[in-house]
């Protein structure tokens, strides 16, 4: 086990993401991924591989690969300690942590297994950014879009053709839809004109089947456990998914953008990649190779076939998330550069909209 002295980097990646939960309205997560603290100086398997790990930047989220184990022992009712935690009755840290060491002395090896791989979370919530930026970049570039996802996961939100939204009042999309995305607006509402979605599609490495019941149970153990609205927007997921799947490519994010940026392009569409809270995730290769991807097709960009990019993603020195749109469409507006349009809730509760005021 590594010395007390070598697990600094560790304790820190824990203690920032335990501060991150706090501030974005969920206590119950931060106090369970607080608790990590002292199960890895626990001599068990899981605080082992904690305090031994190598990787601690923030992108890699050990913490929240460990926490989302702990829900899933809770949403599937094996494991009936963690009830009075989730449920927030109890709240002091020391009997939060003797209740989570107690857990993983019995559930050991199955929970160190959540450390294999990153969390993948799939926030319909998040599309309302993306459609606000779709609305602005409308009056820029025309109505008509084909949508493309990064990290896409279970690929919610490329079904979003399919949800309702009201943004601040602006009303789009399929009212009659199971997701209602209707976050509090603050600021001007965005542009109130017409939108169109061609084409939608995604990618992951790592794709997750709406249709499978254990896949769905795996997706819902990384929603905090204090977003219970994020649990009805997974169940009206599933029933979209039910009617019909949303296309999901299994494949290398920066292998795909290059390759959906080489099909051919319909006239008067814009062609756009779109991500939320992934960036961090993607290896510093990945994200040269689809930045260097972009710019080169923005070269070959024109007024009547453009080229876009939104984001939703984490400042990390500000924890804020911060939504942004950079354009090419040729002549004079070859590159707009990126524009910050506002901010978000990380899970969707809420969309600050800036209306491209600020640049970033």
């Amino acid at each position: 086990m590594a010395s007390k002295s070598d697990m600094q980097a560790q304790r820190d990646a824990i203690s920032w993401q335990a501060e991150y939960c706090r501030r974005n309205d969920a206590p119950v997560t931060g106090r369970v991924v607080t608790a990590l603290l002292a199960i890895m100086e626990s001599d068990t398997l899981c605080g082992r591989r904690m305090a031994s790990w190598q990787d601690v930047r923030r992108g890699e989220a050990m913490p929240l690969r460990l926490a989302g184990g702990f829900h899933s022992l809770h949403l599937s009712g094996a494991e009936p300690r963690l009830e009075p935690v989730y449920a927030g009755a109890v709240v002091e840290q020391s009997a939060v942590d003797a209740i989570l060491l107690a857990v993983v002395r019995d559930h050991d090896e199955e929970l160190s297994h959540w450390l294999d791989g990153p969390p993948q979370t799939n926030e319909a919530g998040r599309s309302a950014g993306i459609m606000a930026g779709l609305l602005w970049l409308v009056q820029r570039l025309g109505p008509r879009f084909e949508l493309n996802e990064i990290g896409a996961s279970a690929g919610t939100n490329t079904m979003m053709d399919r949800f309702a939204f009201d943004l601040g009042g602006v009303r789009t999309g399929d009212m009659g839809s199971p997701m209602r995305i209707s976050p509090e607006w603050r600021g001007s509402p965005p542009p109130d004109v017409p939108v169109c979605i061609t084409a939608i599609r995604g990618c992951d490495i790592a794709p997750i089947m709406l249709t499978d019941p254990q896949a769905v149970l795996r997706l819902k153990s990384y929603v905090w456990a204090d977003a219970t609205k994020r649990m009805e927007r997974i169940d009206a997921a599933i029933a979209l998914a039910a009617e019909q799947a949303p296309v999901v490519d299994r494949a290398d994010a920066g292998e795909w953008v290059e390759k959906r940026l080489s099909e051919p392009q319909e006239s008067g569409v814009t062609r756009v990649l779109f991500h939320s809270i992934v960036w961090q995730y993607l290896p510093p290769d990945t994200r040269k190779r689809i930045e260097g991807a972009m710019e080169d097709a923005g070269k070959s960009a024109t007024a009547e076939r453009p080229l876009a990019w939104v984001q939703l993603e984490t400042n990390r020195e500000s924890y804020r998330h911060e939504l942004r749109a950079r354009y090419w469409a040729g002549g004079s507006g070859q590159d707009s550069g990126w524009t910050l349009l506002g901010e978000a809730h990380a899970h969707g509760a809420w969309v600050a909209w800036f209306d491209g005021d600020d640049q970033g």
